[in-house]
């Protein structure tokens, strides 16, 4: 069944990891999914090694998380 992989910028509490992992699995089971089906793994990914625009994450303060 399905493999979701969400790649992101290291920082979110585990709170907010509890509350994507629901929402995620969720929309599967709208479809038909059921939910003991649904894998989701994180990829927490350091701002110096993530660079959108030609500059690394790290480089901009004012970016979101």
């Amino acid at each position: 069944m399905p493999v979701i992989t969400v790649e992101m910028h290291e920082g979110r509490s585990i709170a907010q990891k509890k509350q994507l992992v629901e929402g995620i699995t969720n929309e599967f089971v709208k479809i038909g999914t059921p939910a003991e089906k649904v894998t989701i793994i994180f990829r927490d990914v350091a701002k110096t090694n993530w660079a959108s625009g030609g500059k690394l994450s790290s480089e901009s303060a004012a970016r979101p998380l």
